[in-house]
């Protein structure tokens, strides 16, 4: 049996390509989708983009770049974090090809099982946050 570590890397590797994927169509990465659905959610400010996305923050830097590949497309409004018509069209877009990509990826997997793995995941991050 492969160890967790092996098996978070794989499957982060897997996620990153079969996103990429799901959202070639639209020419978005996944981070510019995390950001579109970060403001779609009402985050205002770039700082609160990056504090709702620290984990990807620590490893690529601020989204400031997508924030505005995002609003040079007319999906972002100018000064506030707000989505433009434009921007909640092609969300509303590009969320249902990540919901079918979720679909996909989780076929199988029962919710007790999913809920199962996500807790201990989380369990094993507070152990190391303990450390």
């Amino acid at each position: 049996m492969k160890p967790l570590g092996w098996w978070l890397r794989h499957v982060h590797e897997l996620l990153e390509s079969s996103m990429a994927q799901a959202l070639e169509a639209e020419s978005l990465t996944r981070r510019h989708w995390q950001v579109l659905n970060t403001i779609a959610l009402g985050v205002r400010t770039p700082e609160e983009v990056d504090a709702q996305l620290a984990p990807f923050v620590t490893t690529e830097g601020s989204m400031a770049t997508k924030v505005a590949d995002l609003r040079a497309r007319g999906w972002i409004a100018e000064g506030e974090l707000a989505l433009t018509e434009a921007g909640r069209e092609a969300h509303a877009r590009v969320e249902e090809r990540i919901k079918a990509f979720r679909v996909s990826s989780m076929d199988g997997i029962s919710d007790d099982d999913y809920r199962t793995t996500v807790r201990t995941l989380e369990r094993c991050a507070a152990n190391l946050e303990a450390g």
